[in-house]
């Protein structure tokens, strides 16, 4: 290990007590609720084991119809079908994940998110949205998604210091999109499966080498190619992007239209994170101790890895 990963290991063991209470991973913080239909109309309802102490900040809003008796949520004939939302959703929990198994045993998943904050049902499994509402609910999601991922946008951020604001960045973005949108596809549609634990570790182990070959100044192979580093770290990225996806869930009848909104939706928060960090390069540039906080800033970035790396490892080892 030479004298530049030393200094990032220390830098990143230095600062593990400082951000064992901020740094975030990044999923989505989600709330599960879980419905089961007893009889026509009649269900049984809880939050499952994680949120029941904090089921004052998350309520549900059910149907018009319908009406909760602790656990027990009773809608008549009619059943249970019309508009449901969650109060709460957006603040602590950034999505409510709501599972129903219906009486016929289909089990059907409903995400609401801030964006997305109300879902229809229609009394049954059978799940009767269209495609564009489909289409604007998963875009969101990929937005949100992307936005909320520290680990993401931090290794996208890495790949700016690493190349520089020039035509070499389209190349390298691009491949990051294109390797994290195969193994998202193949990991959604179940052809690849990985466990989470090594994916989250060897994601933040890609931010920890990105952050030291920027810190280099000669030309290594990272430098001379930033696009192949970045198509295959985007490989990784997309199995994590996948991860989320799974927990989210998606609808059966329109797999393919969620899956492409998704990931459209991931590469519209990314391009999103790009073009703002232009403007704050071309607006700040001008000034001489800019340049000085480009060090200072990858030794940062490099130490919030080593700390991620070290407690996803550990997850994997314990």
């Amino acid at each position: 290990m030479n004298a530049l990963w030393k200094k990032l290991c220390l830098a990143g063991m230095a600062l593990m007590a400082l951000l064992a209470a901020t740094a975030s991973a990044h999923e989505l913080s989600m709330a599960e609720m879980a419905l089961r239909e007893t009889s026509r109309g009649e269900f049984t309802w809880q939050w499952t084991a994680r949120e029941r102490a904090t089921t004052r900040d998350i309520n549900p809003v059910w149907p018009a119809g319908c009406t909760a008796e602790g656990n027990f949520l009773h809608c008549g004939p009619g059943g249970l079908q019309g508009t449901l939302s969650v109060d709460g959703v957006g603040k602590r929990y950034s999505a409510a994940i709501v599972k129903i198994q219906w009486l016929d045993g289909q089990t059907r998943v409903y995400t609401l998110t801030s964006g997305q904050p109300t879902v229809q049902l229609y009394g049954a499994a059978d799940d009767e949205r269209g495609v564009g509402e489909i289409a604007s609910a998963y875009t969101l999601l990929g937005i949100e998604h992307i936005l909320t991922g520290t680990d993401h946008l931090i290794f996208v951020i890495s790949l700016l210091f690493l190349v520089g604001f020039n035509r070499r960045l389209v190349w390298t973005i691009t491949a990051f999109t294109g390797a994290h949108s195969i193994t998202l596809a193949l990991s959604a549609l179940g052809l690849l499966t990985l466990r989470p634990p090594p994916v989250e570790a060897a994601i933040a182990l890609s931010i920890m080498l990105v952050a030291g070959e920027a810190l280099h100044k000669e030309a290594t192979l990272s430098r001379r190619w930033p696009a192949l580093v970045a198509f295959l770290f985007g490989l990784v990225h997309g199995l994590g992007f996948a991860g989320a996806l799974k927990q989210i869930g998606m609808p059966e009848q329109h797999l393919p239209i969620a899956l492409l909104t998704f990931n459209v939706g991931v590469e519209i928060g990314q391009l999103a994170v790009v073009l703002a960090a232009w403007v704050v390069y071309k607006t700040l540039s001008p000034w001489p101790r800019f340049a000085q906080a480009r060090t200072p800033s990858l030794y940062a970035i490099g130490s919030v890895a080593v700390y991620w790396a070290c407690g996803r490892i550990f997850a994997i080892v314990a």
